[in-house]
């Protein structure tokens, strides 16, 4: 009763909620407005709301999760010649990115504060510490759960201290500087959860031996800084430190070797501002200007460092033309890390270590979870390709961070859902570029609360299992899905008079994605409520319905994107929705919608339809006789319960044959009797050879009810039981016959008088009952209006009685 209760009370709410009609409420009838407002409400979201809050278990070790990330933070345009802002690390942060990349290099000037820029790339510069204080501003607004700073340093050593003073006097208790006592750095521990990290910073940074590590940092702490210079003797780099493999992609050449062995360091970020002594004062304080974000003057000069010393113009807002950056994609070098780490920058790392990739075999003999490696786009798509399933396997253990290939000089992005198939947690973008890429991981991102991880399937988290992205049957424990999306009509699309189209597209496995294959007919001249109508799309197979999302995307007709919508299929509802559309960077659009219908089932292979069908409604499918036995196996339950015993209850054969089974063919024929008689003996026994009619003379000849009579009957059922047996079968009744049988016809017509002459009844009890109402309405205001002129009446007579009173 309080459960029936509580739904007719939500029931109520709803009512009240979508409908502002009187006499609708008070009838609580949902009006056609209310209904249009239903669709368009939130209750009707295409989405479960739920999914967009904390939703998910996040006591699971962090290989266990996606997590948000982005590639060189600081841009806000191209890799060359861009600029570098302060507000980037803000607006990430606050979008729910959780891992950042900090490239730090060495400063100029008598302060020589750490900057950060994408180094000898003609980048501006911004300076760490205003970094570190936006990261203490707006780390933790959005969403609670740990940040990583990835660390790409560059630093000579002084600066590496001043990062980490930076780091703990701004970040204070946020910054994790120690190892959690439950979760030791030790081989075979699993990393913490991110539940145990809440409110934390990460510092992601190569890290020194732990011998090493702990002599530097105790004569640091003793005032011998000589002792860790910025070449230590003795102590050989490659052993001395944890290499990541990013950092020392295309590391040293034969040029960068000196004579002992070591790489030498070049902090400088920008060789290609060397003065010398021919270049004016002016032009020395245009380049000042320039890397300090304030480059506003044209036709900078600056002076490369080369063989021929050879000057590049720069342009207004340091963009380069296109011969420009031909000529520093020419000059271009990447410069690997620092391998010379400062003993108090390296102890604040701890869960997050970089480590040069070796191999599957060596990082699983090792089995050190703390340790993790990242890789460029090409280097992750080989180890895809031809070690899939090892590295589903790494993911599981320790973290993986996929960052996107030099060559993408205009901030492009790959796609990341390969990645993500693969269970990499880090995948790295590009956040200032709003492209297809990015619309999939800020949609992917959206659930769970928009906190920054999102927990992997369990599969994927499993030792026991293994997984193959590129398998095309179900997963086991997995059930794969089929979907269909019909778009019947756009509203608010655009308020001019132009041809819209919508695409919808699916991604996830190889075998789940379908790209740039549904889309509707372009209707033309109508940017505000086209209708398509469009057949359903069919994604018929969803291997993994849980790594799969959907696209729905407007365009105009000459290809420009109006809106899109990223629907993960992992929380998607059926039915038909409206469906709110985003711009490309994933900001909501006010007022344009598509109107979808939505169709979620569980896939069936072909040829399993009728056994899945049978299975859902087995009551439907069984045959006459299993219904008898069925419903015979009801009524003797039916009399148990009376309280009649089994025992009582004695079995009875019924023959059952073609004569007996239609009594209609048995008409005007001789009355066949069934005569039970006690057993005889093979003496007594006597058969009859040929034919019997069982005709009146042949009963009148023996006398009626004689012993002849009985023996004829007997012989008769004799000769005929095993043609009685054989006559047993009965052909199979199509619904079609039944059908077309005319008692069955006839029945139909009768059927459909009654239905329309009801029909007619109730149209003719509907208009007497709403004719009464009216007037019953009508009775009712004029009584009111009465009762209130009269009240009114009385009310002035009384005014005016009191006030005579007064005077």
């Amino acid at each position: 009763m309080l459960k029936c209760q509580i739904e007719i009370d939500n029931h109520f709410h709803f009512i009240i909620t979508m409908t502002f009609n009187y006499l609708m409420l008070i009838s609580e009838w949902l009006s056609l407005d209310g209904f249009c407002r239903y669709l368009m409400s939130d209750e009707n979201a295409p989405v479960f709301l739920d999914r967009l809050e904390i939703c998910q278990d996040l006591d699971q070790p962090l290989a266990h999760y996606y997590i948000n990330s982005s590639h060189n933070t600081y841009l806000t345009g191209r890799q060359f010649g861009g600029k570098s802002s302060v507000e980037m690390y803000r607006q990430v942060l606050l979008a729910g990115c959780r891992c950042i990349e900090l490239d730090c290099w060495d400063g100029r000037g008598e302060d020589a504060e750490p900057i950060i820029t994408h180094g000898k790339a003609m980048c501006s510069d911004i300076l760490l510490k205003d970094v570190i204080y936006a990261i203490r501003d707006t780390a933790f607004v959005t969403s609670h759960y740990p940040v990583i700073l990835s660390f790409e340093n560059h630093c000579s050593k002084s600066q590496q201290y001043k990062i980490a003073k930076y780091c703990e006097e701004i970040l204070g208790q946020l910054l994790l500087t120690k190892q959690l006592d439950e979760v030791p750095l030790q081989p075979g521990v699993q990393l913490p959860c991110p539940n145990q990290l809440k409110r934390k910073i990460l510092i992601k940074n190569k890290r020194l031996k732990f011998d090493v590590e702990k002599r530097q940092l105790e004569l640091f702490l003793k005032g011998q800084q000589e002792s860790i210079s910025e070449e230590e003797p003795g102590i050989e780099l490659n052993t001395a430190v944890v290499v990541d493999a990013e950092l020392t992609e295309n590391a040293f050449t034969e040029n960068d070797i000196n004579d002992n062995g070591v790489g030498r360091e070049d902090n400088d970020a920008h060789p290609e501002v060397k003065i010398d002594v021919s270049v004016s004062v002016d032009v020395v304080n245009q380049q000042s200007n320039y890397h300090n974000n304030n480059c506003t003057n044209d036709n900078i000069t600056l002076p490369i460092t080369n063989h021929n010393q050879s000057k590049v113009k720069i342009s207004d807002k340091g963009s380069l033309t296109a011969d420009e950056e031909a000529q520093l994609m020419q000059k271009y070098k990447y410069t690997s890390a620092t391998t010379n780490i400062h003993p108090v920058l390296s102890s604040y790392v701890n869960y997050a270590q970089p480590v040069k990739f070796q191999s599957f075999e060596i990082a699983e003999d090792r089995n050190i979870f703390y340790h993790m490696s990242s890789f460029n786009e090409s280097t992750a798509l080989g180890l895809i390709r031809s070690n899939v399933v090892d590295l589903v396997h790494y993911n599981k253990r320790q973290m993986s961070r996929i960052y996107p290939r030099g060559g993408r000089v205009e901030s492009s992005n790959f796609m990341p859902q390969i990645f993500w198939n693969a269970g990499c947690q880090m995948v790295a973008l590009n956040w200032q570029t709003a492209d297809l890429a990015m619309q999939l991981n800020q949609g992917k991102f959206e659930y769970n609360g928009g906190c920054g991880y999102l927990l992997k399937p369990e599969f994927m988290r499993r030792d026991d299992r293994t997984f193959d992205p590129f398998s095309e049957s179900p997963v086991d424990g997995v059930i794969a899905a089929h979907c269909s999306v019909q778009v019947v009509s756009g509203q608010f699309l655009s308020d001019k008079k132009i041809g819209t189209y919508v695409e919808v597209d699916m991604y996830g496995l190889p075998t789940d994605t379908i790209r740039r294959e549904y889309k509707t007919k372009v209707v033309p001249n109508n940017g505000l409520n086209p209708i398509y109508n469009q057949e359903p799309f069919l994604f018929r197979k969803v291997v993994l319905p849980d790594l799969a999302v959907l696209r729905i995307a407007v365009y105009e007709e000459t290809g420009k994107l109006i809106g899109q919508r990223i629907l993960p299929l992992d929380g998607l509802k059926a039915g038909y929705r409206h469906i709110s559309l985003r711009t490309e960077g994933n900001f909501p659009l006010s007022l344009p919608t598509v109107f979808c219908k939505i169709v979620l089932k569980t896939y069936v292979p072909d040829g399993l339809e009728d056994i899945v069908f049978r299975l859902a409604d087995p009551i439907k499918f069984i045959s006459e006789d299993e219904k008898q036995k069925v419903e015979a196996e009801k009524r003797a339950k039916q009399m148990r319960e009376m309280g009649i015993d089994e025992n009582d209850i004695s079995d009875v054969p019924v023959l059952v044959t073609k004569k007996s089974s239609s009594r209609k063919s048995t008409k005007g024929k001789f009355p066949q009797r069934s005569v039970s008689l006690p057993p005889r003996s093979h003496n007594n026994a006597k058969t009859m050879s040929g034919p019997v009619s069982p005709s009146a003379n042949s009963i009148s000849s023996f006398g009626a009810g004689t012993a002849p009579s009985l023996a004829l009957g007997l012989s008769y059922s004799a000769s005929k039981k095993d043609n009685l047996t054989k006559d047993c079968k009965f052909d199979p009744i199509a619904g079609e016959i039944l059908k077309s049988d005319k008692s069955y016809l006839t029945l139909l017509k009768k059927q459909q008088k009654e239905l329309e002459s009801l029909k007619k009844k109730q149209i003719k009890e509907r208009a007497a009952m709403q004719r009464s109402h009216c007037s019953m309405m009508d009775r009712m205001v004029v009584g009111h209006d009465k009762e209130k002129s009269m009240q009114e009446k009385s009310l002035e007579k009384a005014i005016k009685k009191k006030g005579s009173v007064i005077y």
